[in-house]
């Protein structure tokens, strides 16, 4: 089958110049090829779009109405084009973000006014959750994740580190005492965090590599990392989180960072992803962009924090 919107183009280069040859020699394809082309249209349609002689060609009544909605439909058609090739070029329309809930309400959600006004041609759907969302099928156009990137279908662009921290409030720690090794931690309530395997709510691995596995225990488990750093101030125990949940109440004295005989798992950092695209549109790209400048290697959640 013929392709129409090329079938369109050649008829109302016929219909422009009056002869199938020139409209043939304008496009760079053969006569025969053209007059394939406007033979498939009126097949299709089961009408006569031209009147053929030998000195020249007109335009049916049927002919004419046809021409008129294919200029219409073709300038449409450039139209769309256009809009589809600046958005590569220009930082503008909807820009469908995807960021883990706490990231994305501590550290996303305050930088979207600064975003807006650098960008005011630009319309940010921001999506929180903690579900590994799949990008194509979803209609997302960025995701924010933290850790091991999984899917290597994707562009992945570190935009800061992520560091953790192994700590509790002042009150647990005057209770129960505070561990020094990574095997105190048996003896100690673990908060644990459903959604991790290095620091899960059955084992937490430490050092750079994270080879240095030690089995814990609890009596709370939790899906968000918030949710984790309010039962750690509120004395129930033990957590081990990214500094960009924690650093606040580090700071703040509710909680105390702890030192042990192994460094905490060096985690791969927080990643800006993408679908792969030689040309990504650039809001996606200015996005990026953005968040690595703003972030960077110190990000403003680690500044002043002591490392373990």
């Amino acid at each position: 089958m013929l392709d129409r919107i090329t079938g369109m183009q050649i008829f109302v280069r016929v219909a422009t110049l009056g002869s199938l040859s020139a409209a043939a020699r304008s496009l760079g394809i053969s006569q025969t090829m053209a007059t394939k082309h406007v033979g498939a249209i009126e097949e299709r349609l089961g009408i006569k779009l031209l009147h053929r002689t030998t000195r020249r060609l007109t335009l049916t009544e049927a002919g004419r109405r046809y021409l008129e909605s294919a200029e219409r439909i073709l300038a449409e058609v450039e139209e769309a084009d256009a809009a589809a090739s600046a958005e590569r070029v220009e930082v503008r329309g909807m820009l469908r973000v995807n960021a883990p809930l706490s990231f994305g309400v501590r550290e996303v959600a305050p930088l979207m006014a600064e975003f807006s006004r650098l960008h005011p041609a630009v319309t940010v759907d921001l999506g929180l959750n903690d579900r590994f969302v799949d990008l194509i099928d979803e209609g997302w156009d960025v995701a924010i994740r933290i850790g091991r990137m999984r899917d290597s279908t994707m562009v992945a662009r570190r935009i800061a580190p992520c560091r953790l921290v192994l700590c509790g409030s002042p009150a647990y720690l005057a209770e129960k005492g505070t561990p020094s090794t990574v095997a105190d931690l048996q003896q100690h309530n673990c908060l644990g965090y459903t959604l991790s395997q290095g620091v899960g709510p059955d084992g937490w691995s430490f050092g750079a590599d994270g080879r240095v596995k030690v089995p814990i225990k609890g009596n709370l488990r939790i899906n968000n990392g918030d949710a984790l750093v309010a039962a750690a101030v509120a004395g129930q125990g033990l957590i081990y989180q990214p500094t960009f949940i924690t650093s606040h109440d580090l700071r703040e004295g509710r909680l105390i960072a702890l030192t042990l005989d192994h460094p905490p798992l060096d985690l791969p950092g927080i990643f800006a992803v993408y679908p792969s695209d030689r040309h990504p549109p650039a809001k996606v790209r200015a996005f990026v962009d953005f968040l690595a400048r703003r972030f960077g290697s110190n990000p403003p959640w680690d500044r002043g924090l002591k490392r373990a």
